[in-house]
């Protein structure tokens, strides 16, 4: 019977392992396709997929805010999880603040009789787990946020190996999340820089679509413009001047062509 145990044991594990790698091959594999998505879809895709692999009641994604030295919960999944969801704390306060500070994860049984665990917050959520496992997301040495699974449906509590495997899935999360974060960046730097080069008398329609990508942020589109103006910046000075040309005289024809119509 031991030994029967001890297989069970031994297949669940390599089967939920089996499980994070392919989740993790394809989020690397994704490239371009993972970061020109939204950062609500990316984390929303992350805390959704932990909480299935971990076999979680709940799961959240903080990320901290520097400047103003909180932890704000970007998403959440299961129970309660529409309390939770922008909510900031002190980076300093609770389970997570304590994993934000010291950049080690916690595994705790019961909450209840943790000190660090912040009751108050739990309970305006609706949703006071009985255990929680947490983690760190960190960029190099900076950890930029925490990730939260709570309760474990088919056990009393996570273990050792649930530790472990939340790890490697956070590190690979982070450098997901932290690669969005740059490519946004990226392109309003992109974006900004296209403004300045651009007539607004002379190409009208191009400069409104410039503000436009400005105000709703990344896409398919920024990213053919980001290649694009990658490719013009390798250039010289007079082969820069015709492109821009070129495109201005785009923007007139398109401007004339909406007045006939």
């Amino acid at each position: 019977m031991v030994g029967r145990l001890v297989d069970s044991s031994s297949e669940k594990s390599q089967a939920m392992s089996e499980q994070l790698t392919r989740l993790l091959n394809s989020l690397e594999a994704g490239g371009r396709s993972v970061l020109v998505r939204h950062d609500q879809d990316l984390l929303q895709s992350i805390v959704n997929a932990a909480a299935q692999i971990f076999g979680a009641a709940a799961a959240s994604i903080a990320l901290v805010d520097e400047p103003h030295q909180k932890l704000v919960f970007k998403v959440s999944y299961g129970v309660g999880s529409q309390n939770v969801v922008g909510v900031s704390i002190p980076l300093d306060h609770g389970l997570a603040g304590y994993v934000v500070m010291t950049g080690q994860p916690i595994s705790v049984r019961d909450v209840q009789r943790d000190a660090r665990f912040n009751q108050d917050f739990a309970s305006s959520t609706g949703y006071v787990p009985r255990s929680i496992l947490a983690t760190p997301l960190m960029v190099e040495d900076r950890v930029i946020g925490v990730m939260e699974v709570l309760d474990k449906i088919n056990a009393p509590s996570f273990g050792m190996q649930d530790m472990d495997l939340l790890g490697l899935f956070a590190r690979q999360a982070a450098i997901a999340i932290y690669q969005s974060q740059q490519y946004n960046e990226l392109g309003e730097a992109i974006v900004e820089g296209l403004r300045r080069l651009v007539d607004p008398a002379g190409a009208p329609d191009l400069a409104r679509a410039l503000e436009t990508a400005g105000e709703t942020g990344t896409g398919p589109g920024l990213l053919a413009i980001a290649d694009q103006y990658n490719a013009i910046s390798q250039l010289g000075s007079a082969e820069q001047r015709a492109c821009l040309e070129v495109l201005q005289a785009f923007g007139r024809y398109a401007h004339s062509r909406k007045a006939v119509y």
